[in-house]
């Protein structure tokens, strides 16, 4: 990945002619591998061919997530905006599918989103704090100073990810600092 703080993990599948097994979270390994944090709550979102959902977080009460595919495949997106980090409106991107199992870490301050790329997909998520919509912030999925190449180009958008802003045009005083906690 090209964010040092963003991580795809690969967790091993063990099959046979019976089909696989595979755990999807052991807390010592994704110790190990950098994850060191507690989730609280647990989603799972189904959508269709061409839904983009994000790019989301919340500030205050960050959110980490661990995020990976149950059915179907998507583009998934992880983008620094935490103020006074080095790769402050940078991104990074991993196809993520049922077939390959992959997992993308997001920490917090980092904005999320993900496009469906087969005909539906069932995404699921580990969140280390609970939802909460006072501190819902968003950026606009397609701002050109992130300039990411989505696979879709008219995606389906929910008002709400429809009329988000930029990230320049929102107060840095809103965001993440970096370095900071929660």
């Amino acid at each position: 990945m090209s964010l040092p703080e963003v991580l795809l993990v690969e967790p091993q599948r063990f099959g046979d002619a019976r089909g696989y097994f595979m755990e999807t979270y052991r807390e010592e390994r994704y110790r190990a591998s950098g994850i060191g944090s507690r989730f609280v709550q647990d989603n799972l979102s189904r959508s269709t061919r061409g839904i983009l959902r994000g790019l989301h977080l919340q500030h205050p009460n960050q959110q980490g997530k661990l995020v990976y595919v149950l059915e179907g495949e998507v583009f998934d997106v992880a983008v620094d905006v935490r103020v006074g980090s080095p790769d402050f409106g940078k991104w990074t991107g991993a196809a993520l599918s049922a077939d390959d199992h992959r997992q993308l870490w997001i920490p917090p301050g980092f904005a999320h989103g993900f496009c469906v790329t087969s005909d539906t997909a069932l995404f699921a998520y580990k969140c280390t704090v609970a939802y909460s919509a006072a501190d819902e912030l968003g950026v606009l999925w397609n701002d050109p100073g992130l300039s990411i190449p989505w696979p879709v180009a008219e995606p389906k958008l929910s008002g709400k990810d429809a009329t988000l802003p930029r990230l320049l045009d929102i107060d840095p005083a809103r965001l993440p600092c970096y370095g900071a906690k929660g």
